[in-house]
């Protein structure tokens, strides 16, 4: 795995570029990121552009045997392209103009702006698509980011109009998908057709999971049109985007069939601090961010591309800006990150930024280097990560044991109508990832139409709308298969399905799902032995299918019937834990149970272990191998990697 770094040349005296250049180099890094926000400086007026300073610092991060990542800027259009066309701003959801003065201010269905991406990277290709320095090409920067997937703009009306001619074929049929019988809400023609805001109550389902299909369907189209001139006048370039942790707006199995990595933006503490991680867990891990949250997002993006090729583009190197609170990482932390991103497979991780900048939105976020230049703490983490790298050689890839299965729309589907508060099927799969970690599994996430050759157990954790390629792969998988609640209970038009849920699951699972209800905090059925709880939902069942755990008052938590087992009610961590337990024990999968906030990764003859605690761990006796690099006893932001004979 190699090391970079985000760099703004633009943000600094020219006089100081090859010295930064030099710096970078010995500290081990050999990729660096530029251009992404630079439309301003690159094209100053329409169709007048200063090539020159940017030449400049390619050659000066060429010279010091740097390769560079391009990024084409089109999530920060300058001024006086807004100006010239004020309606390529998205609109959003009350109605209001996404304007000037930060980023992302853009429409992604207005064709004159997608037209004007489309011009500035073919000028940035033609520029430096051959330039020896210059190795991929990164698309636009965090599609999405600052909630901006979705746009309510007329052309993104026009768009989806165009969008639902094509799926439904008339409006009869688009009529009866949607059921608009209810309320009246019947359409003539698709010019009738308005987007889902704006409604005096709930909007029909089905109309909110189309407009959601159609803004992801907007935001590939947009990559690809970028991707396709990059490729064609930068051949041999790798093209890449940098997604982002516990987002879900689009669908990224669409966009990984368009790049050739797929990276991710990894800011632990920043993520803890602003997502629905309990009390406990925000303060114990403040400094460390909780154990699974680097991880799920190695594992959830490895599994975006069809031969799991994927990166870290921005490592969290110190405290950020933008969290509610942004504590300094433990001490060891960065290095923590940078090894465990190489354990999962990383080609590269990039940490952002070089130096921290002064002015303007991101003066409190940290960098490699002080803004007086001097280091930042994290730099000599850098330094002995590098060099740890290089000793350690290639990590190898990871048994195949677990495929944990996750779809974007499975998301779309549970925050649209949750039916109690906070039930996302997102969420079902950290959980469930979550418990697997915590036995010490190595977990691969895949898509619905993956291929389960080769692993041992199956989990999916919440699907609503199960695709036909998950059911030809489960009916030939030979392994234990746990499913979650919802699957399977609404079809591709956000309809429950004929027959009940779980739709084409109920023969698989040998149960229909006769009745479901969401349970409010305080109202539980916890087991005999207290170690879990039915809680947040249930369902009642009906079918061949005979229970497995059940409450002390007689409600079925988990169902079994031959190899596979269904939870009845949402997979909290204590639920999750007991029946993925069983599981993998029927799975023959060889648990180990692991101190809390230490979590491992199997990499060829190799595990590697972390500790996220802030007091020391100590490895189970258990776990066997030869201490290449750390030692058994783990200190806070400690790892450890063991080798072993057998691969």
């Amino acid at each position: 795995m190699r090391l970079g770094v985000c760099y703004y040349p633009e943000h600094w005296d020219e006089a100081i570029w090859a010295e930064d250049a030099a710096r970078m180099a010995a500290a081990g890094l050999s990729l660096v990121r530029i251009g992404e926000f630079a439309w301003g400086r690159i094209e100053p007026a329409p169709g007048q552009f200063d090539w020159g300073w940017l030449d400049r610092a390619v050659e000066s991060l060429h010279r010091a045997g740097l390769k560079i990542i391009m990024g084409t800027p089109s999530a920060t259009p300058p001024k006086w392209l807004v100006d010239r066309m004020p309606d390529m701003v998205a609109l959003d959801a009350e109605g209001r103009p996404r304007g000037f003065g930060s980023r992302r201010h853009y429409c992604f269905s207005h064709a004159g702006y997608r037209a004007e991406a489309v011009r500035i990277a073919s000028a940035m290709a033609t520029r430096y698509g051959h330039h020896p320095a210059v190795e991929g090409w990164q698309v636009d920067n965090e599609y999405g980011c600052h909630d901006t997937v979705q746009s309510f703009s007329p052309a993104a009306r026009e768009a989806f109009r165009t969008w639902l001619a094509a799926r439904h074929g008339s409006i009869v049929a688009l009529n009866q998908a949607w059921g608009n019988v209810f309320w009246s809400m019947e359409y003539r023609a698709f010019a009738e057709v308005e987007l889902p805001n704006l409604t005096v109550t709930e909007t029909n389902p089905a109309h909110w999971l189309d407009f959601r299909r159609f803004s992801s369907d907007q935001v590939v189209a947009f990559h690809r049109a970028q991707a396709e001139v990059l490729r064609a006048a930068s051949p041999g370039r790798t093209i890449l985007h940098n997604a982002m942790g516990f987002f879900a707006e689009y669908d990224h199995h669409a966009l990984g069939a368009e790049v050739d990595v797929l990276g991710w933006d990894s800011y632990p503490l920043g993520f803890l601090d602003s997502f629905r991680f309990t009390p406990e867990d925000k303060l114990a891990y403040a400094r460390a961010g909780h154990p699974d949250i680097a991880a799920f997002h190695h594992d959830l993006y490895r599994g975006c591309t069809a031969d799991g090729r994927w990166a870290v583009l921005e490592q969290q190197p110190g405290p950020v800006n933008w969290a509610a609170h942004n504590p300094a990482p433990l001490p060891g932390m960065v290095r923590l990150w940078t090894l465990e991103a190489m354990a999962h497979g990383a080609e590269f991780t990039a940490y952002f930024r070089w130096r921290q900048f002064p002015r303007a939105q991101e003066q409190n976020h940290a960098g490699l280097l002080r803004p007086d230049h001097a280091p930042a703490p994290a730099l000599a983490e850098v330094v002995q990560a590098a060099e740890e790298i290089a000793a350690l050689g290639p990590a190898g890839a990871s048994p195949r044991r677990v495929a944990l299965v996750f779809d974007y729309p499975a998301e779309w589907v549970t925050t649209i109508q949750p039916q109690g508060k906070g039930l996302s099927a997102l969420w079902a799969a950290f959980d469930c990832y979550t418990a697997l970690r915590r036995l010490g599994l190595d977990v691969d996430i895949v898509a619905p139409g993956a291929g389960l050759a080769g692993y041992a157990l199956c989990v999916v954790p919440c699907l609503p709308v199960v695709p036909e390629a998950l059911m030809a792969e489960l009916a030939q998988f030979a392994g234990e298969v746990v499913v979650g609640p919802r699957s399977g209970s609404r079809d591709a038009d956000f309809a429950i399905p004929e027959g009940l849920a779980p739709g084409p699951l109920r023969d698989l699972l040998g149960l229909t799902v006769a009745r479901v209800e969401s349970l409010p905090p305080g109202l539980e059925h916890p087991a005999a032995d207290g170690r879990w709880a039915i809680a947040r939902w249930y369902e009642e069942v009906e079918g061949e299918a005979r229970p497995e755990l059940t409450s002390a008052d007689g409600r079925v938590a988990v169902w079994r019937h031959q190899r596979r087992r269904y939870l009845a009610t949402w997979p909290t961590p204590a639920l999750a834990g007991a029946v993925l337990e069983r599981a993998a024990r029927d799975a023959g999968l060889a648990t180990t149970p692991l101190p809390e906030g230490v979590r491992l990764r199997r990499a060829g003859n190799r595990t590697f272990a972390f500790n996220y605690a802030a007091e020391p761990r100590e490895l189970p006796a258990s776990l066997a191998g030869r201490v290449v690099l750390g030692e058994r006893r783990l200190p806070p932001a400690g790892l450890c990697v063991l080798e072993h004979d057998d691969a």
